[in-house]
């Protein structure tokens, strides 16, 4: 059983990229699943999140209008598009699974975390 997020980089401001949250042993379908980051010094925020069957979701003020979130059930995968990146959108970004099908409206409604994925915007 195994949450795997990856994609991440080194990517120029104004740049995109798509991380891809992918697991292996079980099935995401059944599952909400949100992506958050964690840049040095400070703590983990909430960046985006999809509910299981993919009809809610919700991107953080911070990103919003850069960043989106999707997912390919098929694939057992989400992603989560982020364009016009920052320099403060550096951090190390990670996927989680929520303990039912709803976007938990607090961290602690995860429970099964991957590995994250370093994104480092920089010129």
């Amino acid at each position: 059983v195994q949450l795997q997020a990856s994609g991440g980089g080194l990517v120029q401001p104004g740049g995109s990229l798509r991380l891809s949250c992918s697991a292996s042993g079980f099935a995401l379908e059944p599952y909400a699943v949100g992506w958050f980051r964690q840049a040095p010094g400070k703590e983990r925020e909430g960046v985006s999140g999809v509910s299981a069957n993919g009809r809610t979701s919700y991107v953080a003020d911070s990103v919003k209008g850069r960043f989106s979130i999707s997912r390919d059930n098929a694939k057992n995968t989400v992603y989560l598009q982020m364009n016009s990146l920052k320099p403060e959108d550096t951090a190390v970004y990670y996927c989680a699974t929520a303990r039912g099908s709803v976007i938990p409206p607090l961290i602690e409604g995860y429970h099964y975390w991957g590995q994250g994925t370093q994104v480092t915007v920089s010129s």
